[in-house]
């Protein structure tokens, strides 16, 4: 049922038990279907975001598209950017089941009203953060998309299939690119290192702030936008890349790192969270450089889109 038109309290009253009893079996809420706003406007946020990260995503890695070190790896990462923008276009699809308007939400984020993952300010200073990306900022992003497939929103879940599968090639590629190159000469195995020290605490970040620190969560959660808390899937991305990190011959920075046999899980340290709010206030090494691409790349598409709206506006007045 559509939100658009009045309703009386009663009604009202009786929409509210039908949503709430629908997230109680864990079914799916639909576009049609009524919703609280604060749902729809959680889920919005949420979705734009989701949807912004993918698009300005494409940037850090695309930077080095054309000083990849063989054909292979400009194909394979060629590949993975155009994989990123199909990633912003489904999420932006999803928002607009919502009500959401599209071109809307590309001027929230080029005016700074809307946000897009933290770890995507930070610069990409070698090759090897192709492969760290892959391997470390992709995997932390399947720990925290793949319980989304299972979200209260019908488009938002079924989006996050694709795009998951496609994101756990990405991470798979990284890591084999980082294979690739810690076979290789003691400069590269250096070069690896470094880049995995400086993207791991970013990494960490990227789950969001602490529990106790996180005004969404608990509310997300009810309304099973969200499965698990930023620190649960934290932790859940610590003890997956620890192994991965052996195998590979690579150390993260973090003398607290240490398994705990009683938890049954790895202890870590606090990452620097003052840090995190800077970058998110939009204060990041590369906070105002990807908004500057992102808004020329907009504004030299304008032609584009006006193209597209004159011939269907003339479509319609042939047909009409």
């Amino acid at each position: 049922m559509s939100t658009s038109h009045a309703i009386s309290a009663d009604e009202h009253d009786d929409l509210t038990t039908h949503f709430e009893s629908t997230i109680a079996r864990d079914q799916r809420i639909e576009p049609r279907d009524w919703m609280p706003e604060g749902y729809r406007q959680t889920l919005i946020r949420q979705i734009a975001q989701h949807a912004h990260s993918e698009i300005i995503g494409m940037q850090p890695e695309g930077n080095w598209l054309t000083r990849a070190p063989s054909l292979r790896r400009k194909a394979i990462l060629t590949a993975k950017v155009q994989d990123e923008a199909g990633h912003g276009l489904y999420l932006y699809s999803a928002a607009e089941t919502l009500g959401a308007d599209r071109a809307e939400l590309t001027d929230k984020l080029i005016a700074g009203k809307q946000k897009y993952s933290s770890i995507f300010n930070y610069p990409t200073l070698s090759f090897a953060d192709v492969g760290t990306i892959g391997w470390l900022v992709d995997g932390a992003a399947i720990c925290n998309q793949v319980p989304l497939c299972r979200s209260s929103f019908g488009p938002y879940g079924r989006a996050m299939i694709r795009v998951c599968k496609e994101e756990s090639f990405h991470q798979r590629q990284g890591y084999e690119l980082l294979t690739t190159m810690m076979r290789g000469t003691d400069a590269q195995r250096a070069m690896v290192q470094e880049s995995v020290n400086r993207f791991w605490w970013p990494a960490l970040m990227m789950f969001g702030p602490p529990d106790d620190q996180s005004p969404n969560t608990e509310q997300s959660m009810a309304w099973g936008i969200k499965r698990h808390t930023n620190d649960e899937l934290r932790q859940k991305f610590v003890d997956m890349s620890v192994p991965q990190a052996q195998v590979l011959g690579v150390t993260f920075p973090d003398p607290d790192l240490v398994w705990n046999p009683d938890r049954g899980h790895y202890d870590f340290g606090e990452p620097d969270w003052s840090e995190f709010m800077d970058v998110v206030k939009g204060n990041g090494a590369m906070n105002f450089e990807r908004i500057a691409v992102r808004r020329e790349a907009h504004e030299n598409g304008q032609w584009v889109r006006d193209a597209a709206l004159a011939f269907a506006a003339r479509e319609e007045q042939e047909t009409n």
